[in-house]
């Protein structure tokens, strides 16, 4: 049995494990992972793209 890949935490940079028994993959661990929600949350990530048109109809649809 080969062992998993390791790849570094996006938030932290400590060497975690790709593996299923890793839960918070591929984060180290569950503070690295809310910390991360917690930037998109925020805004201080974002996805490129177009902004979609405003709705002042005040509608649902």
């Amino acid at each position: 049995m080969s062992l998993p890949p390791v790849v570094p935490c996006p938030t932290c940079g400590t060497a975690a494990p790709w593996s299923e028994d890793n839960e918070f993959r591929p984060f180290c661990s569950e503070r690295c992972k809310l910390i991360d929600l917690g930037s998109w949350m925020e805004e201080r990530f974002r996805i490129p793209g177009d902004l979609a048109p405003d709705d002042d109809s005040g509608t649902l649809q």
